[in-house]
């Protein structure tokens, strides 16, 4: 019971973050967006260059039958008969995914990570339990969506869906077979229409894609997701944008491709980022024997750092010493007098806050139950996404960038963080009392920091006339750590820097990936 209810308590306090802070109550807000229709199908999209592909026809599509043929005909048919009696419901599920299959699964995607940010409760013998894939029902639930890995998963949905719409564009040029509006000019049809041909769905490539990352990372939500799923492909049918066969060779276009990228998430050394006690311990007395103070948990009973040896997982947009080489230099010394104004400088905000500061301290926290730093700026991304009428294929291109970056951002910053062990501000002052939780890794450098910095510079490429905005935001980002208590300036302004210089290889990336 105990258990329960500080489960409960953690779930209604992150849910008043989740509304006030942020208003990211993703359906809710979005349910009524109009239906994309794209400024331009980006028809040399099959053509741009795959994140993990050889190429964009390595797995096969068979070749579609032809629309003249008794099957066809029969397949427009099945649309008209479920059209003849369709519910409100039916109305609905179609309006909600006109508005674009990349964009809904992202925000289902936002959602369980939101659902499983939730840091377990002790033992009674005041260990922790950890979660665990093997048994992802049992308490703790798995996963645990902390920063890192909501990071890590919104990367792996990214670019699995992006190279299985470069794969999905790649064959419906080689086919070239048209919707079926175009072929029965009686069907009704209630999306936006286009001379995009239909086989194979990009709606379906993209729940196959999703669906098979999902069910990786989010095990004990597979139900759910499925029933996602089913919907999904259902008010394509019922639309008139798809038949059957559009649909099934989608999907299964995007479950071989997602399979690749399961494959390298298996192997990408996250499994074994929560380390161990010998290396929890190793990591304390290297740093005093550099003569530091070393960050320790300010939890009752201490909680084992998070995720202390993620820095070693495979990075998206560079190699492993790459993300080495990014690693920023130290911190100041704790005995320093830099240390020392730094952390008074905290101090006072702290005990002079004000209505400004507060409200940027919890629009920024993305604490227990929101879908973390990560997904703030993937919802700030999709808002302005929306106007831009782009394209699935580029909308997955997008996200794919700016999630590469954003992971790669989380592996740089935990390799740093657990590198220098540095120690937070209300520990070498615990008078200073945070205005929002205090997270429970080292200090040096700002996780906020440094993806809000990644962040900035991917999306400032994507669209240039909001890159000063974006830049903007980052910057507020960066200051709500200082402002609730967490970190030291030095923290946030190293933290930017490292941010952007990641960003930078998602440029590099974008400038030549054909799609530009």
């Amino acid at each position: 019971m105990k258990r329960l209810l500080f489960s409960i308590a953690i779930i209604l306090s992150g849910s008043a973050l989740f509304l006030a802070g942020c208003s990211k109550d993703v359906e809710s807000r979005t349910d009524n967006l109009p239906a994309l229709t794209p400024g331009s199908m980006d028809e040399n999209a099959g053509t741009w260059k795959p994140v993990l592909l050889s190429s964009a026809g390595e797995f096969p599509v068979a070749q579609p039958a032809l629309v003249t043929t008794p099957d066809y005909v029969a397949q427009v048919n099945e649309i008209k008969a479920l059209q003849a009696d369709l519910t409100d419901n039916e109305r609905k599920l179609v309006k909600f995914w006109a508005a674009g299959a990349v964009l809904r699964w992202n925000e289902i995607l936002r959602e369980l990570v939101a659902k499983h940010n939730l840091p377990p409760y002790q033992n009674v013998d005041g260990t922790y339990p950890a979660p665990s894939a093997a048994n992802p029902l049992a308490y703790p639930l798995f996963p645990f969506a902390n920063p890192p890995y909501a990071a890590r998963a919104y990367a792996y949905v990214g670019a699995a869906t992006y190279d299985a719409l470069v794969a999905a564009w790649h064959y419906k040029k080689l086919y070239n077979r048209a919707a079926p509006y175009k072929v029965d000019k009686t069907l009704n049809v209630l999306v936006p229409t286009s001379d995009l041909p239909s086989y194979p769905s990009e709606d379906a490539t993209v729940v196959g894609a999703t669906v098979e990352m999902m069910k990786l990372l989010f095990p004990g939500d597979q139900d759910y997701i499925q029933q996602r799923a089913e919907e999904h492909k259902r008010a394509r049918l019922i639309s008139g944008a798809n038949v059957r066969s559009d649909l099934e060779a989608g999907e299964a276009l995007g479950r071989m491709v997602a399979q690749k990228f399961v494959a390298r998430a298996r192997t990408d050394r996250a499994g074994t980022a929560g380390g161990n006690q010998a290396i929890w311990t190793k990591l304390e007395t290297d740093c005093m024997a550099r003569g530091e103070t070393p960050w320790y948990s300010l939890e009752l009973p201490k909680r084992p750092p998070m995720l202390p040896v993620f820095g070693l997982v495979k990075p998206f947009l560079f190699d492993s010493l790459t993300a080495v080489s990014l690693r920023p230099g130290p911190p100041p010394l704790v005995s320093s007098k830099q240390m020392k104004d730094e952390t008074e400088e905290i101090y006072e905000l702290v005990k002079n806050p004000t209505r400004e500061r507060i409200r940027i301290v919890h629009f920024w926290a993305d604490g227990v139950a929101t879908y973390t730093p990560a997904g703030h700026w993937d919802a700030i991304a999709a808002d302005d996404f929306i106007s831009k009428n782009f394209s699935e294929a580029r909308w997955a291109r997008n996200f794919a960038l700016l999630n590469m970056a954003l992971c790669d951002a989380s592996i740089v910053c935990w390799d740093t963080k657990f590198f220098y062990f540095n120690p937070r501000p209300s520990q070498l002052n615990p008078a200073i009392k945070t205005l929002t939780g205090v997270p429970n890794f080292p200090s040096y450098i700002s996780g906020h920091s440094t993806f809000s910095g990644a962040a900035a510079a991917v999306l400032g490429h994507i669209i240039p006339a909001r890159a000063s905005d974006y830049a903007a935001m980052a910057t507020e980002a960066s200051m709500s750590r200082m402002y609730g208590g967490i970190h030291y300036r030095s923290d946030c302004e190293v933290g930017l820097v490292v941010g952007k210089n990641i960003g930078g290889y998602a440029i590099q990336r974008a400038r030549t990936d054909g799609a530009e």
